[in-house]
């Protein structure tokens, strides 16, 4: 406990000691033995984020609730921290037990966002660890990883032991067991790491070898032994109703990002959006029962204290039985002044009245996605949301009492044009003259008419039928955002965008290969870390990180031939390369396709793999 004497002297020098302090309400405490495999979750961005995060707390109480296993948190330090334990020559430690990570037997990263790479060197670094897999031994803790930006692990392939490959209510524990029994039976790390990668969902990095063309493509992504398989297969939760959910969240001493209840109603999406990485990675669909919902939400607020309930998944308002769930809990709750919310809404009147039903408590402004401005590029990208759907919406919201609208679109999309970008002026500007006349035909007094445009850059993904496309450059971004600046302008209207070189960067890792380990390594030795924060980003010291290992970022963003093998090509996610260049070659037609909830199947083979446990090989399911 020597360390957690030490922190306690210079934790009243940083910025928000309460980030490292611990001991929140349902924080978890267990007495410190041998005879538990001690993992450390770590999430590599700021604690208020890093606490918001679903996933964390789902892994955190799972491994909490087996007596033979100890979880603990760790979060990046934010600089002045860092500063200091480098200056005292102090290691990164948990929240709980204020122990280092090399008392760990496992140190797990969530991964969340592709600009957080640097942070996770960076923590590894602090805890004293060899950056590199391949140097690490037996004395130091497995670093593994898993999370959302995981379908494409190739980036961060080098410095990670292992990473797990889908949800973890369904393998994690029997992984952190796996290990645990192997390691007392004597194994080194060389011949421990391949037995792991014999479970669903493990990925060994070291066991496969990348071998690249003249061009710098990648030739063949193969395994080192025959006895190796060749696909890593994502595990899937069959039965989500019947899968693990805490109820006893821990309760921070400080405001955080989300700062609430929060029940996962649903899993999945099958909407089909082609620029979506989730939507098609997290298929198929699956949903809590509305039984299990409310019983869950009866016991999270009773042991946290929360006065909002978020009722959250990749599409809220297509949940089954959505109208009368809000209803219930609506209801059941009223009294007590908890509010619920959503965490999103559909381009249509229905959504509207499911925002009236939730906000009787209290009332927010509304966000709504067209994502593109014209019906041409929304049939290219499959929203299906038509300009009728979103004046209908608007209206609606205008005449319930709501004064602020939210408006999100993406730009450099595949096939967009110059009246595209109209578009976008357009609709934002009609739907705030809907907005005035409905606030003049209103009776009841009612606030100012405020629109707010949200525009982001689209980033091509991997898993998704836009993977091949280029990616709009960054000077053709800034056209754009000066082309909308120019003309979204007056009373009622606001105009927010993001930076397009962190864009770009985004793209370049959400895409690229083995090769960039040497560029993350490089630009977090200049001092890049919290990339995704603006005041901390230095676009300069990545370019030069780029240069230095003969690398240029145009060589991730280009677009990629249909036949060519892509740095992800090992990884089995359950929707078919087949069924994704069917959407891609549909999407050059600007061709929809319907959700095959509520029209045909589609033939993405993720059904078929559940069904029948076979793999999808070649492109599809044999």
């Amino acid at each position: 406990m020597e360390l957690a004497v030490k922190l306690e002297k210079i934790l009243y020098r940083v910025s928000s000691p309460a980030r490292y302090m611990g001991n929140e309400w349902n924080s978890i405490q267990k007495e410190w033995d041998s005879k538990k495999t001690r993992v450390l979750l770590a999430f590599p961005d700021l604690y208020e984020i890093g606490m918001s995060h679903l996933g964390l707390k789902i892994l955190y109480h799972l491994l909490n609730r087996e007596d033979d296993l100890l979880a603990e948190r760790c979060y990046s330090p934010w600089l002045d921290l860092e500063k200091l334990l480098r200056t005292e020559d102090l290691p990164l430690f948990s929240l709980e037990s204020k122990r280092p990570v090399s008392d760990f037997d496992l140190f797990g990263f969530t991964l969340q966002y592709e600009m957080s790479y640097t942070n996770i060197i960076n923590m590894l670094d602090l805890a004293g660890l060899p950056l590199y897999s391949k140097d690490r031994n037996q004395e130091h803790p497995l670093v593994i990883a898993g999370g959302s930006t995981v379908f494409n692990p190739e980036p961060l392939a080098p410095f990670i032991d292992l990473f797990f490959i889908g949800e973890a209510e369904e393998g994690i524990v029997q992984l952190v067991r796996h290990y645990r029994e192997l390691r007392d039976a004597g194994l080194d790390r060389k011949e421990l790491l391949p037995q792991l990668n014999q479970l669903a969902g493990v990925y060994v990095p070291a066991l496969y070898r990348v071998d690249y063309r003249h061009n710098h493509k990648i030739k063949a992504i193969t395994p080192i032994k025959p006895a190796i398989k060749a696909k890593i297969k994502r595990v899937v939760v069959a039965n989500l109703d019947q899968a693990f959910y805490p109820t006893d969240f821990i309760v921070p001493f400080v405001n955080i990002v989300h700062d609430r209840a929060v029940i996962e109603v649903a899993r999945g999406c099958s909407r089909g959006c082609r620029f979506c990485a989730a939507g098609i990675s997290y298929r198929p669909v699956r949903e809590r029962k509305q039984e299990t919902i409310v019983a869950l939400a009866d016991q999270i607020l009773a042991s946290t204290g929360y006065e909002e309930l978020s009722l959250t998944s990749l599409s809220t308002a297509d949940y089954s039985g959505i109208a009368e769930l809000l209803k219930t809990l609506s209801r059941r709750y009223q009294d007590k002044r908890v509010s619920i919310s959503l965490s999103s809404l559909r381009v249509d009147e229905f959504s509207v009245s499911l925002a009236k039903e939730v906000q009787r408590v209290r009332k927010s402004g509304l966000t709504f996605a067209p994502e593109a401005g014209t019906q041409r590029l929304r049939d290219i990208i499959n929203k299906g949301v038509s300009e009728e759907d979103l004046y209908a919406a608007v209206r609606a919201s205008f005449a319930e009492g709501w004064s602020t609208i939210k408006l999100y679109f993406m730009i450099g999309l595949p096939g967009e044009r110059e009246e595209d970008l109209q578009g976008i002026v357009d609709l934002a500007k009609r739907v705030l003259a809907i907005g005035q006349t409905v606030r003049k035909q209103r009776k009841v007094k009612m606030k100012k008419i405020k629109i707010n445009i949200s525009v982001s850059t689209f980033i091509p993904k991997p898993f998704t039928p836009f993977q091949w496309v280029e990616m709009v450059g960054i000077e053709q971004i800034k056209e754009k955002q000066d082309f909308l600046r120019s003309k979204l302008r007056g009373h009622g209207l606001s105009l927010n965008w993001n930076d397009p070189r962190l864009s770009m960067l985004e793209g370049v890792f959400s895409r690229g290969d083995r090769r960039l380990a040497a560029v993350l390594e490089r630009a977090w030795e200049k001092g890049c870390r919290f990339d995704g924060w603006n005041e901390h980003f230095s676009f300069s010291d990545w370019q030069e990180s780029f240069r230095e290992n003969g690398l240029k970022m145009e060589d991730f963003t280009g677009a990629r031939e249909l036949g060519e093998t892509l740095p992800w090509e090992h990884i089995n996610m359950g929707v078919s390369k087949q069924f994704l260049e069917q959407e891609y070659q549909k999407a050059l037609r600007a061709e929809q396709t319907g959700d095959c909830r509520f029209n045909d199947c589609t033939d993405c083979a993720v059904c078929f793999q559940l069904r029948t446990g076979r793999e999808i090989m070649g492109g599809a399911a044999e």
